[in-house]
């Protein structure tokens, strides 16, 4: 599983969404923009994440495992049962030199 960079830092959120509420966007093929990571967190319930590019990799995320997208990341969602989750929003920020 990919993880994010150590010097990632948050900076904006989703609303919760469930299998209902869940954006059209995120259930097809879409990207974050160049220096733009994500996190998808699942509250409740599970949620197939698929990485398209460069080469397709599935992973089921619970609350337990959550899923990081790569900046300019083919991905897309699929809810597979009831689920809630948010996806977090992070830009890789540099140490300063010490």
């Amino acid at each position: 599983m990919k993880v994010l960079p150590s010097t990632a830092r948050p900076y904006k959120q989703t609303p919760v969404f469930d299998e209902t509420t869940v954006p059209v966007g995120l259930l097809n093929s879409h990207s974050t923009k160049e220096g733009v990571w994500a996190k998808v967190i699942v509250i409740e319930g599970e949620l197939t994440y698929r990485i398209l590019d460069p080469i397709v990799e599935e992973v089921i995320l619970t609350p337990e495992c959550f899923g990081v997208v790569e900046p300019t990341v083919k991905h897309e969602i699929v809810p597979t049962q009831r689920v809630r989750f948010y996806v977090e929003f992070f830009r890789v920020w540099n140490e300063p030199a010490t």
